[in-house]
């Protein structure tokens, strides 16, 4: 390349998924190639306003970075978080493990990036988007992504969008009651569906069996393949009571697909096999969706956030979404 030369700018948006731990980056270009990645400690021991300071601090080097190395700025962004969202206000209501509430999340992200078009969305539904769109649910019309982590979250998928609900609290599955006046969840119920099959609920139990401190569900799963009996058990108790949240779930909103991810999904088919077939057992005059695991697996999160900043670009009004 000689000398005056430069490279057309490429165009871009910043995509970023906050966990609880980490925060996971991406660079999206406008076909989806992830065209640079970064990852930095999400730092909640230092409190809210550093962890605060840590996205925004984050964000700002990606823009910065894009206008070095790819001929310009990011023309929008996304921001996946935990907690409880008001994606439509742009405002993280709630956070238990970072300490937050009632912050104006999008509104301080796009001051930070001199007012470019910035998305806020919850990171299980911004993950299923990802699935949905482009990952085990690509085609489909309509979808349950269903994430079995620390706890269970659900993303309810119509026609390439995710529904929120009038409140941001759409596909809280996991706290289905599955078994009436059974163990206490920190919701306040009894019974919840992720006090018995979430990946922190199978390793609870399974430890409890084995009596090995830090065993956890992985753990649990190696042993059911491997043939133990008291595995098997516990295995078996946490795919019935997921079978059961799983049908109420179809029942009401009828997926074309069913999309299993998160922690507990990587035993695979040590999960599938069993969980296809109590779902069909207990189905009567419902249609049985497709059961699949998810495919992008933590990627989910931030290229969920880069589908979201991407369709700012299509929207009428970007400024509806930066204040």
């Amino acid at each position: 390349m000689g000398p005056g030369v430069t490279l057309s700018p490429v165009e871009h948006v910043i995509a970023l998924d906050v966990g609880g731990t980490g925060m996971k980056a991406a660079l999206v270009g406008a076909d989806g190639t992830l065209l640079h990645r970064a990852r930095r400690a999400t730092a909640r021991e230092r409190g809210p306003d550093a962890v605060v300071a840590g996205i925004l601090d984050f964000a700002a080097n990606l823009l910065a970075h894009g206008a070095e190395h790819l001929g310009g700025p990011a023309s929008a962004a996304g921001l996946a978080v935990p907690g409880i969202v008001d994606e439509t206000r742009g405002v993280a209501v709630y956070s238990a493990n970072l300490g937050w509430r009632d912050l104006p999340l999008r509104a301080l992200l796009a001051q930070r990036l001199g007012g470019i078009p910035v998305a806020l969305g919850h990171d299980v539904r911004t993950g299923g988007l990802a699935e949905g769109r482009i990952g085990a649910g690509r085609g489909t019309d309509r979808f349950l992504f269903v994430a079995l982590g620390t706890g269970i979250a659900g993303a309810i998928g119509i026609d390439g969008r995710v529904e929120a609900g009038a409140h941001g609290f759409a596909g809280e599955i996991g706290h289905i009651v599955v078994r009436p006046g059974g163990l206490p969840c920190p919701c306040g119920q009894r019974g919840c569906l992720e006090r018995y099959a979430s990946a922190a609920a199978v390793g609870e139990a399974w430890a409890a069996v084995c009596g090995e401190e830090g065993a956890d569900a992985a753990h649990c799963a190696g042993a059911v393949a491997s043939g133990d009996v008291r595995a098997r058990e516990v295995w078996q108790e946490a795919v019935e009571a997921l079978a059961d949240g799983l049908v109420t779930a179809l029942t009401l909103l009828d997926p074309r697909t069913l999309i299993i991810g998160g922690g507990l999904a990587e035993a695979a088919e040590t999960l599938f096999t069993p969980l296809r077939e109590a779902v069909r057992q207990r189905i009567t005059f419902q249609k049985p969706p497709s059961l699949v695991p998810a495919a992008l697996g933590d990627s989910a999160g931030c290229l969920g956030a880069g589908l979201l900043a991407r369709d700012l670009l299509t929207t009428t009004d970007p400024s509806e979404v930066t204040t």
